[in-house]
């Protein structure tokens, strides 16, 4: 396959496992488009064309034409400097290594990843919450999430890949869907009753089993196991953390329990006020979950690809 091939591909798995409807992301893609067309000349030259093709700001080929032929592919959470010195190094020593696959986003896909988060308002509605409410909140996250990223070298470790000449792209949103959509299918068909019941449904996963073996266990930061679940929420996409306003209108729409990859010290201060039940899966458990979803779906679409693993990724397929 081409690397252009892989990218389209998962994008196309993104879509699928969205938690949007086809009309969310059709209004997203058109919000773009509009943009786009009240651009000036000089400014349509420095804007991002990619928004005008899928939702997701934080996913792409980030080096290479997308031309380059993929066998081989070097898979982790997080890749910089010394993930593409490794990679190089290990070329050196005749391992065949075609791209890097990174879950996380840099370059561009860094510079604006928080323009994902306009999904969380969808997700919250699902759940009860007022979108009105939630999209007024959600936009001065964004634009504390903005003001956060910006001063940091988003292109430190991709110049290391175009002087090594490696290709790469990352795939963080598509992965993200993946775990939501397979953790809201499982929480729906077994009906957690308690907190342990959750606990419990996501030892059964190989990458939480791993987590735990790796020092980064399932913990229940709010509640007990007795604690009974509720309605279970899921914070597994939408780029980072929403609006810590948010745990109150969740609370009071029914939501009984939060199962997130992570959360701040403020946000599980929010959360306690609210009085839900809080649990952290894990973040690079959650994270290699999504990858392996995403990569098992690829595989079975365009054929079989020989995968390294690093940087706290580790392959398990679920096919």
């Amino acid at each position: 396959m081409r690397l252009r091939q892989l990218y389209d591909k998962v994008i196309e798995i993104g879509i699928e496992h969205d938690p949007r409807d086809g009309d969310s992301i059709e209004a997203v893609m058109a919000r773009w488009e509009k943009a786009y067309s009240q651009l000036s000349d000089k400014e349509k030259e420095f804007f991002d064309k990619e928004l005008l093709r899928h939702p997701f700001a934080d996913t792409r080929i980030l080096n290479g034409t997308g031309e380059e032929e993929i066998e081989s592919v070097f898979v982790g959470i997080d890749i910089d400097v010394s993930e593409v010195v490794l990679v190089d190094r290990m070329r050196e020593k005749g391992e065949r290594i075609d791209a890097l696959i990174s879950h996380h986003p840099s370059a561009r896909a860094w510079a604006q990843f928080y323009e994902v988060m306009d999904m969380q308002t969808d997700i919250l509605e699902h759940l009860g919450v007022n979108p009105v409410v939630s999209e007024k909140l959600l936009q001065e996250r964004k634009a504390q999430v903005k003001r956060k990223v910006m001063p940091a070298n988003h292109f430190r470790g991709i110049s290391a890949a175009q002087i090594l000449q490696i290709p790469w792209m990352c795939a963080h949103t598509p992965a993200d869907n993946c775990v939501y959509d397979y953790l809201k299918e499982l929480f729906e068909r077994q009906a957690p009753r308690s907190v342990g019941d959750i606990i419990d449904i996501l030892y059964e996963i190989p990458e939480y089993q791993e987590g735990a073996r790796r020092g980064s266990p399932p913990v229940i930061l709010l509640g007990n196991k007795s604690n009974r679940a509720g309605k279970v929420a899921l914070e597994m996409t939408g780029g980072t953390e929403p609006s810590v306003e948010n745990y109150q209108y969740l609370a009071q729409s029914g939501t009984g329990t939060i199962v997130g990859m992570h959360f701040s010290e403020e946000h599980y201060k929010k959360a306690k006020e609210a009085r839900l039940n809080l649990i952290v899966a894990g973040h690079m458990a959650s994270d290699t979950l999504g990858m392996n979803l995403l990569l098992d779906e690829i595989e079975a679409s365009l054929g079989h690809l020989n995968i390294l693993s690093g940087s706290g990724f580790y392959r398990i397929s679920h096919r």
